[in-house]
């Protein structure tokens, strides 16, 4: 059974940049972020009731995925929230060409490196704590070969400033695991195989990495229309996604 659960991206043209969810602001929060709406789900899908089947494990041991050999991720991320708009910050690397800036894996901007004197993207329409992601692009083609390391996640915080945001090491949460085996892109751009999983990234931000009992190990870099709260979609080969189901398992961040 395979399901088309996530939204793949493909090669998005230069300087494009995609709108993103609506966000409530008054005159009283200028400069506050307090007065934001909650961050919503990318898809207005209501998922179907899934039920949990046999605890069973995988086919396959998901490895820990390696980035060695991609673009650093940009450095010295900032931002601040003023006028209801987000202006986001960062240092450029060397060697990028382009940058992709994500706010809960939805893109909020795709910059050019033309030699620009700073490189910055605003998201016109934040949302309350969402989480910024930035990676750097050896050129603009889009292909997975193309995408450098995803910085750590960016909280919009309530004073309106941008926060590095981390789930501390060792937490556990009790998830419902899906699973598909689509091929091609994530929406993060890399390709899709083992060991990078699909979540909710208003609950895990992208580029986190954590294991998933009986599967192995994740790196959050996708997402998906059912996959809304706790819940992860790992992946797998074939027949191996059909036969894992819908299973209640113990996630570790690591």
């Amino acid at each position: 059974m395979r399901r088309n659960t996530r939204i793949l991206t493909a090669c998005v043209a230069a300087g494009m940049a995609l709108a993103g969810l609506t966000a409530v602001t008054t005159s009283a929060y200028a400069d506050n972020a307090s007065g934001l709406a909650a961050c919503k789900h990318f898809s207005n899908d209501i998922p179907p009731v899934r039920v949990i089947g046999p605890s069973h494990p995988a086919g396959s041991t998901a490895p820990q995925i390696s980035l060695a050999g991609r673009l650093a991720a940009p450095a010295s991320i900032h931002g601040s929230f003023a006028a209801g708009k987000v202006t986001i910050g960062f240092n450029r690397v060397p060697g990028a060409k382009a940058y992709r800036v994500w706010r809960n894996a939805q893109s909020v901007a795709w910059i050019s490196d033309w030699g620009q004197a700073s490189l910055s993207a605003v998201d016109s329409a934040p949302c309350r704590n969402g989480k910024y992601t930035v990676v750097a692009m050896a050129n603009e083609l889009g292909a997975d070969s193309s995408y450098g390391q995803l910085s750590g996640a960016y909280r919009l915080e309530d004073s309106g400033s941008l926060a590095s945001y981390r789930i501390p090491a060792g937490t556990t949460y009790s998830f419902t695991i899906s699973s598909y085996n689509d091929p091609g892109q994530t929406a993060s751009g890399y390709t899709a195989g083992l060991g990078k999983c699909a979540v909710d990234t208003r609950v895990i931000p992208w580029g986190t990495r954590f294991y998933v009992d009986g599967y192995g190990y994740c790196y959050a870099a996708d997402i998906g229309t059912w996959i809304q709260g706790n819940i992860v979609d790992i992946w797998l080969p074939g027949s191996q996604a059909d036969n894992w189901g819908m299973q209640k398992r113990t996630i570790t961040i690591k």
